[in-house]
């Protein structure tokens, strides 16, 4: 049994407003006086792939109109030049945030699907969490270090076709909800992202051939009811690493989600 969960409590809009305004400009002053060397474009390729994968661009979901996801594209579209080709040499940090910058209707992004306090809405550059979501994945299959990575912490829609376990991706907003990687190897990764007609696709590529494989998987995954009447969803990410003989080096913990669910558990999925 994990330790309950407390209901969640509304904010006023005033005090959301100036939480965000703060920790914002903090983000800001990070950025400036933090110390990180922080990674840039360089479009030469990298000879070495080390780990692909894709996520298709459009998925029904229920009560969702498909134009947000429609102008989801649009802003991916907008955003992924800004990362695309990042190469991170010994020592630097990709921060996503700071290379895309503030998605704004000026710079062309549109309302997509936001995620806020277990529900969604449509908000300027909507959608974006689709490719902080994929960078994280293919980051567990790297030696890169994960430095900041925030859970979703609502289970919004009821899993569908899902291939990865619950709790593997990495929600964002700007700015303070980061996704930071840092390169403590002694070789330099690239990232490449592109869009297709269908999916959003990338690659982790390096100056170096990979040594090692990587298999992301959950413990420990329960459903469980609150006192105050509603359910979460709990479970533990880990990955095993092994060398291209199968021998399996280590068994490493990555990291806890814990999640409120917007859903009944029990329902058959409504999504499609």
């Amino acid at each position: 049994m994990q330790k309950p969960i407390e209901k969640p409590k509304n904010r006023t809009s005033a005090r959301l407003m100036l939480g965000s305004a703060y920790y914002t400009f903090k983000r800001y002053v990070f950025w400036i006086l933090g110390g990180i060397q922080f990674a840039h474009i360089d479009k030469t390729l990298l000879e070495y792939e080390h780990f692909c994968h894709s996520t298709p661009l459009l998925r029904k979901l229920k009560d969702v109109d498909m134009y947000l996801q429609y102008n989801k594209i649009t802003n991916l579209k907008i955003a992924v030049p800004k990362v695309n080709h990042v190469t991170i040499h010994p020592g630097e940090t990709f921060s996503y945030w700071k290379r895309i910058g503030r998605p704004t209707k000026r710079k062309g992004y549109l309302k997509g699907m936001v995620l806020q306090n277990g529900t969604f809405k449509a908000g300027i550059g909507g959608g974006l969490c689709q490719l902080s979501n994929l960078i994280y994945w293919m980051t567990l299959h790297t030696p890169l270090t994960i430095t900041e990575r925030h859970r979703h912490g609502y289970d919004v829609f009821p899993d569908s076709n899902r291939t990865q376990p619950f709790g593997s991706g990495a929600t964002c907003f700007y700015n303070y909800g980061d996704l930071m990687i840092k390169n403590n190897t002694d070789q330099s990764f690239q990232l490449c992202i592109e869009i297709t007609e269908n999916e959003l696709k990338g690659t982790w590529r390096s100056n170096a051939p990979p040594e090692y494989k990587y298999k992301v998987y959950e413990k420990k995954h329960i459903i469980q009811s609150e006192y105050w009447g509603g359910y979460t969803r709990h479970n533990l990410i880990f990955r095993k690493k092994y060398d291209w003989n199968n021998v399996l080096i280590d068994d490493e913990f990555v990291t806890e989600n814990h999640a409120i669910m917007m859903y009944a558990p029990l329902l058959q999925d409504s999504t499609l």
